[in-house]
């Protein structure tokens, strides 16, 4: 057994842990080879951080920003003692990791758990079982995953290969968000006046904003590359607010992988990327060596923002591709071109190309019959204001957000907890199929009498085993605009997307039931909708919700039980003894 402190920066890999994730052995593992234990230990507290020209106090892992990386293989059990020795109460999610019958280790606050509190600890047991590839960690209590999250890599079995050639070295790069003020007053006084959150003041990479920005050109991240070698980026989109457009300056960008599950591989200028979603790619440092002009070149993302009612943060953010065998540059790194800001097409024609790998190795399993059909719709709404305040929300209401326009209410003991021991009046098991009234949900400025929502605490309950389609519309109220949609406990099949208002009648003919994508964030596109499959084949409490966290904590989210099966190993696990108390 295998105990490391996770100190390891991000940005950089241990070598002898890739070379046996990437070379075949010629022979099967052993049962005790291909699973092991490894056991980190995550250590939260505030830490003193400088990011353009300002220092403060953030929350962070073992002292690191981003936090550290976890290292797994497909099938391994990781364990990861967390000690909250920070000021507030805090919660880890391991996004994108099924956690099959194990939604105590899930780690979604007062979902599936109740928060650490400051000076406790907590030990949470991530089970991986078909996921290989790039996933990451965050915490998921109020906007702290901020600066509280990091990347998971998880490499094939030993004596199992990539479906690709072996690549040189592997580098995270986490896309991040910046504010200079504490992100959890931010939150705080949004929800004081029932405004919009502060838009942050930078974008980042590994942390940090890049060349452009204030006191940050000596920080700049930078990644080192020898000509003619191959190198797997592991891009992980951990903002709060933003898509984003990723390219390197004088390469192109082969992606093979998404959300821990690998694609048809294809070539791109650039990629889209959304909050809670990781894509791999393949970039071949084949840029010429002699001259000066081209030995560095700039990796940069851009958001990705249609709603134009909205502030946002448009700053790009920037790294730096340096070649060590080539002269150094007399003049800036060469830039990549991005597509503009507000470029649905662009970010369309990437989305389009998503599609899974289907050989021997790699099956997929693509339900063709749909036992239960959900439409829900996407908004962001209003609440009214309450008796003798003033709110900074439109028409001097509060901002709110829904599914099929219940606006979901956080209850104060977890809803794990309230189903496993059958309590009462912690939720409704009754939130709806589709929405509570129709109308055209992408026509431009829909009439205000659409503004309002209902709060309630609703969940949808399954049987073991059923089929689901669930359909997300979004819907122009207060605007149009993307929504990341994340599922926890299942990864799903994306199979179909488009623009306009979902016709149950027409659209299915236009799924792709082939090689659908195997994601469990789905970018619904801005005035569209996303249809997407899975299979409730694990039992337990699973969150559903936006990525964009204003928009969670506005109420954009439910909660899937799905029952205990037949079999033993179709029921939950029992609950751990030393679970957090409210």
């Amino acid at each position: 057994m295998q105990r490391q402190r996770a100190k390891m920066p991000a940005g950089q890999l241990s070598w002898p842990l890739l070379l046996g994730a990437v070379l075949a052995f010629g022979v099967a593992a052993s049962p005790a080879q291909a699973s092991r234990n490894t056991h980190y230990d995550f250590v939260i507290k505030e830490t003193n951080v400088t990011r353009l020209c300002h220092e403060k106090t953030i929350l962070a892992v073992n002292g690191q920003f981003p936090g550290p990386t976890i290292y797994a293989r497909k099938d391994d059990v990781v364990i990861v003692n967390v000690y909250n020795q920070g000021s507030k109460n805090i919660t880890l999610h391991w996004h994108g990791v099924d956690q099959p019958r194990n939604p105590w280790s899930d780690g979604p606050e007062y979902i599936t758990q109740c928060p650490i509190q400051p000076g406790a600890n907590f030990t949470y047991k991530i089970i991986f079982t078909e996921e290989e590839g790039t996933l990451w960690w965050h915490a998921h209590s109020d906007f702290d995953r901020a600066t509280v999250h990091g990347a998971i890599v998880i490499h094939p079995k030993r004596g199992t290969v990539y479906p690709y050639p072996k690549p040189h070295r592997e580098v995270p790069i986490i896309l991040g968000e910046w504010w200079n003020a504490d992100v959890e007053q931010i939150l705080l006084e949004s929800q004081r006046t029932g405004g919009d959150v502060d838009v942050s003041d930078a974008n980042t990479i590994n942390g940090q904003p890049g060349d452009f920005a204030p006191c940050s050109k000596a920080d700049t991240f930078k990644m080192s590359v020898e000509h003619g070698k191959t190198y797997l980026l592991r891009v992980i989109n951990a903002g709060l607010t933003n898509e984003m457009f990723f390219a390197v300056a004088g390469h192109r960008l082969t992606v093979v992988g998404t959300d821990g599950r690998y694609l048809k591989p294809f070539t791109v200028d650039y990629i889209m990327i959304s909050p809670g979603q990781t894509m791999n790619m393949l970039l071949e440092a084949n840029r010429a060596t002699n001259g000066s002009a081209n030995s560095r070149y700039y990796m940069a993302a851009r958001p990705f923002f249609t709603n134009a009612g909205l502030p946002f943060d448009d700053k790009n953010t920037t790294a730096i591709l340096e070649y060590t065998d080539a002269p150094p540059a007399a003049g800036p790194p060469d830039f990549p071109e991005l597509p503009a800001i507000n470029d649905t097409a662009a970010a369309t024609a990437y989305t389009a190309q998503l599609r899974s790998l289907v050989t021997e190795e790699h099956t997929i399993d693509v339900p063709m019959e749909v036992d239960e059909h959900m439409l829900v719709t996407i908004s962001v709404n209003t609440l009214p204001c309450g008796a003798n305040q003033t709110c900074a929300g439109p028409g001097g209401n509060r901002l709110a957000a829904s599914l099929n326009n219940v606006s979901f209410v956080s209850p104060t003991t977890d809803i794990l907890d309230a189903y496993y021991h059958s309590t009462s009046g912690v939720y409704d098991p009754d939130f709806p199929n589709k929405p509570p009234f129709l109308f055209n949900f992408t026509a431009p400025n829909p009439p205000q009498e659409f503004w309002l929502t209902k709060r309630g605490t609703k969940v949808k309950v399954l049987e073991y085993g059923t089929v689901v389609e669930v359909v997300f519309q979004d819907t122009a109220i207060l605007g149009a605009e993307s929504h990341p949609m994340h599922l926890h406990g299942f990864s799903f099949y994306v199979v179909g997307r488009g623009f306009g208002n979902f016709d149950k009648d027409k659209d299915p003919a236009t799924y792709n039931l082939v090689d659908p994508p195997y994601q469990n964030t789905v970018s619904v596109p801005t005035g569209g909708w996303a249809a997407m499959r899975f299979r409730a084949a694990n039992p337990g409490v699973w969150f559903m919700h936006c990525h964009f966290d204003r928009h969670t904590v506005w109420g954009m989210d439910t909660v899937f039980i799905v029952k205990n099966g037949k079999t033993p190993n179709a029921q939950m696990m029992p609950r751990p003894p030393n679970m957090p108390k409210c």
